[in-house]
């Protein structure tokens, strides 16, 4: 007979036994996070870990609650939610692929050229994803083009979320350049231009880059919060205008949330915007 001290309390014995519910919640987040970027559907998850689909949606569902698990809608399925991934820090590769998936489906969905660009050590935005929907006449993008710091819906993206008097000391050493007879250049005029890409959610150059080309741009953010991508749109201005602009700026605006939360980054918080806008 085991001496009392070696004896297993029946405390302990309780919590030996596995909970179901947690058990198949840790089997979903290990399966979710072993195809990571990748999204897996509901159905694919129940039938690999021999679950009702009842019983797997309601777990997903409280996991998404916690942040755990995110689920891209419409059918798209599920990945880690923002709080996994930002303890589990993805690494380049992964934040790339998850951006690659973004754009291609934003391009499928819009039908025009989409990219995501980050900034340079130079100050410049260089390309590093693209889709192109391969028909008709288009604008073309490709991996590795570079746009100048004062391209207009790449500085609305990265600079409307940033101190604005970091924004008029940087502009003080590099030119904002007047593109076209469109573009905002005085700081007074672009401090109202990023405060409505706040409000908005999204950025815009309509004829301000290139008389003949118009965009729509949103901002992909970092786990701390800070600009670390721009999604953008670059199209011929007779297919994207101030009237339109409305359709095309909210879907660039939501993908951009989407590849936020899947790669663990955080939009800031109401101080945050308010502090960007002194």
């Amino acid at each position: 007979m085991l001496p009392p001290s070696e004896r297993q309390r029946p405390e302990e014995q309780s919590m030996a036994n596995e909970v179901p519910a947690v058990s198949a919640a840790i089997r979903l987040v290990e399966r979710i996070a072993a195809e990571a970027p990748r999204a897996v559907s509901a159905g694919i998850l129940a039938q690999a870990l021999g679950l009702n689909r009842s019983t797997c949606y309601n777990i997903l569902a409280t996991l998404q609650q916690a942040g755990w698990v995110n689920n891209l809608g419409n059918r798209s399925g599920w990945t880690l939610g923002p709080g996994l991934s930002a303890l589990a820090g993805l690494g380049d590769e992964a934040i790339l692929s998850v951006i690659k998936e973004e754009v291609e489906r934003l391009c499928r969905r819009l039908g025009l050229v989409v990219f995501a660009a980050q900034e340079d050590g130079s100050g410049s935005y260089t390309v590093v994803a693209v889709g192109d929907p391969g028909r008709g006449v288009r604008v073309t993008v490709d991996v590795g083009d570079r746009f100048p710091f004062s391209a207009p819906g790449l500085m609305q993206a990265f600079w409307a979320f940033r101190p604005f008097d970091e924004f008029v000391d940087l502009a003080r050493s590099r030119l904002v350049e007047r593109f076209t007879e469109f573009t905002s250049t005085g700081l007074d005029e672009l401090s109202a231009v990023f405060t409505q890409v706040r409000e908005r959610g999204y950025g815009c150059s309509i004829r301000q880059f290139n008389v003949a080309h118009s965009g729509a741009s949103s901002t992909v953010f970092g786990p701390g919060g800070q600009p670390m991508l721009a999604l953008m749109t670059m199209t011929f201005s007779s297919e994207l205008d101030w009237d339109n602009l409305d359709r095309v700026g909210p879907s660039i605006r939501d993908a951009a949330a989407r590849a936020t939360a899947r790669i663990g980054g955080s939009t800031p918080g109401r101080e945050s915007l308010v502090h960007a806008a002194t």
